[in-house]
């Protein structure tokens, strides 16, 4: 049967069509802590809708709906119908026996009736079944109270249908649920706001002074927002004033930064609700663009140009990872902390990017199915049930269950619906950030050599450029199949780059590798250019190079912008002379879903063609750093482009070194857009 779902933890609703349930995992019991009641509304708004009007359309007794539809026989109670006038006619035409007693007639009936209510109740088993499996929701819920209620009018029923009673009374099941899950909410209301003081008062009572000299965490770690479950607001849980606190500079938390991201994702989700028929990318921008400036904005503000938290000098790391959709999360975070010299020492700030629900029917990419007669690819794009939770599985595998305890993973969950690229993803990464001494940006499709943290900490301290000096490779591919990654190849260096010629990407610089060193340097060398997928520097390079909130709907650019920024704000970009990560390049034919699929779905048109109108504005930004002709600010302003160059100031190129220096030491022809040979590059000769 076909469902409305209501997404996410996000308010307002964003209405999809679905058709099937998820898969029943196993998941530990539920507690009420976790939000019951939260759990049961999602319930009705996914598949538990569908059980649970079913029932209610049983509950509301078979027999007064047909009696008045005119479909129950006079022999059974009812008036004359439809029944009756097809037996005579059947009596008429010699088909039916007039010897059929009327009593026969009711008692066939009532077998059927009784049949009916059988089978309903078996699918009403498997289904609470299903739900058990899924969410073990503790004894004495409303849904657990409903259905007995609900049972027991079956079980009534069927012994009147079977003439062991009456039928018994009506009774409300809507009504009676609605009340049942009041008083549900009562009391996680109360319960979380007995949690939100214990919590406040753990707060208010630590010691803002760095306390790391006697092994103990940050104040600003404090209180632990947690990974799990999805959706559970910062806010919520510790109240208003953490953002009021962290935007005041009085007690920045990463809790707080987190409660200010998801007050923006609220709002971003009800403006795609709002303008889901907009006519023009221009106006879906323009009001992006607000929403950032709003409620984002004030952030960046507060902390521009220095830390939010002190830096530790303590060897710690922290990994920032987007996963739009990824069915390899988990097993990438279990990798990084088992691999790790110091797994003590590493803090992840992972987006995740999925297609949440209950009973909900999500959809995946385009997927190569084969070759038509003429040797074409055949594609298809298929349902798929809700996207598994990498972190549910890290945190849920006791090998790493006190790494998200201990709050080492920082989770913000968004919904595809609210997915808008890497870029935006990235941004979000870097804001969970929580004062660790390295920054690694990297996909979350990876495997890692042992002791691949201790390594490259190692190797960026030999550059020549320490402490401004970035780490960055596209990794080597892996497979599913393949033993166990044990890193060791010489690092890929990016050195090369062309001037798309693809329509969609409007001429964007694109990166790519050039020549090997021989393998017998003593200390990393320079390169040109930064891989958004993979580059590691010390903190301070998020108080130079801040990521940008104001580049939405982008997929490409973002590593010619990375690259400019970083080399003209006086960090210099190295190759690591050897790999210690693999990364899984994904070719279309797998069929992986793609976030402009998903902003097509969003917006009503299917397909990456809203998507790409989107991107041809917001590109526009890079497109201006780097100094194309053809978006200079008077071109931008003909165009009505010119709310691309919002807050620009403070994310564009830097002042250690100019952007006519960038174009040279990279040999960049805007003119005649070609890219030269960089020989230094090439041959390794720039330490």
């Amino acid at each position: 049967m076909g469902k409305e779902n209501g997404i996410k933890g996000n308010k307002g609703d964003f209405l999809l069509s679905s058709s099937s349930s998820s898969k029943p995992r196993s998941r530990k019991r539920t507690s009420s802590d976790d939000g019951g009641a939260k759990i049961i509304v999602a319930l009705l708004a996914g598949a538990g809708a569908a059980f649970l009007l079913a029932l209610l359309m049983l509950m509301s007794r078979l027999e007064a709906d047909e009696i008045n539809n005119g479909l129950l026989n006079s022999n059974v109670g009812g008036t004359p119908g439809v029944d009756d006038q097809i037996y005579l006619e059947e009596v008429a035409q010699g088909h039916a026996s007039p010897a059929l007693l009327q009593q026969d007639r009711k008692k066939d009936r009532q077998n059927r009736l009784v049949k009916h209510i059988g089978e309903m109740e078996s699918v009403y088993d498997r289904h609470l079944k299903k739900f058990d499996k899924m969410f073990n929701l503790p004894k004495g819920n409303p849904l657990d109270l409903i259905v007995h209620e609900g049972k027991a009018q079956l079980e009534g029923m069927k012994h009147a249908m079977e003439g062991k009673g009456k039928l018994p009374e009506h009774i409300d099941l809507e009504s009676d649920f609605k009340d049942a899950i009041d008083k549900d909410n009562q009391k996680e209301k109360r319960r979380k706001e007995k949690r939100a003081k214990r919590e406040r008062e753990k707060y208010e009572s630590a010691d803002l002074s760095l306390q790391d000299g006697n092994g103990e965490k940050p104040p600003h770690l404090y209180p632990l927002f947690p990974p799990m479950p999805p959706h559970i607001m910062a806010a919520d849980l510790f109240g208003e004033q953490i953002i009021t606190n962290t935007l005041s500079h009085d007690k920045p938390t990463v809790a707080g930064i987190v409660a200010i991201l998801q007050r923006f994702l609220r709002n971003l989700h009800q403006m795609l609700v709002d303008n889901k028929h907009a006519e023009t990318p221009d106006e879906v921008i323009e009001k992006y663009f607000a929403l950032v400036t709003e409620y984002l904005e004030p952030l960046e503000e507060a902390y521009r140009d220095r830390s939010i938290f002190p830096i530790r000098e303590d060897e710690s790391i922290f990994m920032s990872l987007g996963a739009y959709r990824d069915h390899l999360l988990g097993e990438t975070l279990r990798q990084a902390f088992k691999m790790a010299a110091n797994p003590d020492k590493l803090f992840v700030g992972a987006v995740v990017q999925n297609c949440f629900g209950i009973g909900v029917t999500c959809r995946t990419g385009v997927e190569v199915k084969g070759k038509d007669q003429y040797g074409h690819p055949l594609t298809e794009v298929s349902d798929r049930p809700p996207d598994v939770n990498g972190i549910e599985q890290f945190c849920a595998d006791p090998d790493y269950t006190k790494y998200c305890d201990s709050g080492q993973i920082r989770a913000l969950y968004v919904n595809e619906t609210e997915s808008n690229g890497p870029t935006t993803a990235r941004y979000f990464a870097s804001k969970l950030w929580g004062g660790e001494t390295y920054f690694v940006q990297a996909d979350a499709h990876l495997r890692f050599a042992p002791e691949w943290d201790r390594l490259y900490a190692e190797e960026v301290k030999l550059a020549k450029g320490y402490p401004k000096a970035i780490l960055s490779a596209y990794p080597p591919g892996f497979s599913q199949e393949d033993p166990p990654y044990a890193g060791g190849s010489r690092g890929t260096r990016l050195c090369t780059c062309t001037f798309s010629d693809s329509d969609v990407e409007h001429k964007i610089l694109r990166i790519n590798t050039g020549n090997q060193c021989r393998g017998e340097e003593k200390a990393p060398t320079q390169i040109a250019y930064i891989a958004a997928g993979f580059f590691f520097a010390r903190a301070e390079f998020l108080i130079d190079v801040p990521f940008d909130p104001y580049m939405p709907w982008c997929f490409m650019g973002e590593e010619i912008a990375l690259s400019l920024r970083s080399w003209t704000h006086g960090w210099d970009i190295y190759a690591p002379r050897k790999n210690l990560i693999a990364h899984q390049y994904r070719p279309g034919r797998m069929g992986l879903p793609k976030f402009w699929e998903n902003t097509g779905r969003v917006f009503g048109r299917p397909g990456p063609g809203f998507n790409t109108r989107l991107q041809t504005i917001t590109i526009q930004r890079i497109k201006y750093m780097v100094g194309y002709k053809e978006s200079s600010k008077e071109w931008l302003e003909s165009k009505n482009y010119q709310v691309v160059l919002t807050e620009f100031e403070h994310y564009g190129p830097g002042d250690i070194r100019t952007m006519e220096a960038f174009l040279e030491h990279t040999k960049i022809n805007l003119d005649t857009e070609k890219c030269g040979h960089i020989d230094w590059c090439n041959d390794c000769t720039l330490n």
